[in-house]
């Protein structure tokens, strides 16, 4: 479970509106990534600062047999080009959450989101673990540092970590966090988690 000890997340929403300070010289970027309707747009919309800049469109007859919607009553938009969301992390630095797009015919966008990002947020939803093996596979080849973030809807199964770390195929030093997306302080503890996650392995690394 993301650990809520690890700093004081904001409460409340988002202050409106905010614009960068003139301190900040450089940013960090994160990957916020999954399939079709697993929370994406939510978790970057509970971690910024700011109104996220949303690409979500209507979904219409178009995609019908093309976006699987089946236990995901009420979905009726979906992103087709990107999330994106901010958070000042202090004086100088400031954190990018670009969310990707869930379904294959948006992924020529992928690579250009992706690039130059610190890690990744795998976003996953254990009624549908099978959807995220594409997405999986991708930040693998790619080589981006990333954790699964499972996101704990109402009937969200329970499995065994090492079962569900079989299932998902990970390797052993790719960390599993939990968090409802809607919940902005576990959000919070979602990123600080990952971020510590992301330190402690360009520390090993740095030791080599």
């Amino acid at each position: 479970m993301a650990s809520a000890n690890s700093a004081e997340a904001p409460a409340g929403p988002p202050a409106e509106p905010q614009y960068l300070p003139a301190s900040v010289q450089g940013a960090v970027k994160i990957l916020v990534t999954g399939p079709f309707g697993v929370g994406k747009t939510t978790l970057v919309g509970s971690l910024s600062e700011i109104t996220p800049l949303r690409t979500e469109e209507t979904m219409t007859a178009a995609s019908s047999g093309v976006d699987d919607l089946t236990g995901r009553a009420g979905k009726t938009t979906t992103t087709v080009a990107l999330d994106f969301g901010r958070i000042t992390l202090n004086p100088r630095l400031a954190l990018y959450l670009f969310g990707t797009p869930g379904q294959q015919r948006f992924w020529p966008l992928w690579d250009d989101l992706s690039r130059g990002a610190l890690g990744a947020i795998a976003m996953v939803d254990l009624r549908r673990p099978d959807e995220s093996f594409d997405v999986l596979g991708r930040l693998e080849e790619q080589q981006i540092p990333f954790a699964v973030a499972v996101n704990t809807f109402p009937d969200t199964p329970s499995y065994p970590e090492e079962e569900l770390r079989s299932a998902l195929d990970l390797l052993p030093d790719v960390p599993i966090l939990y968090c409802d997306a809607r919940d902005r302080r576990a959000a919070y503890d979602l990123l600080i988690d990952f971020v510590s996650h992301l330190h402690a392995t360009s520390v090993l690394e740095l030791q080599r």
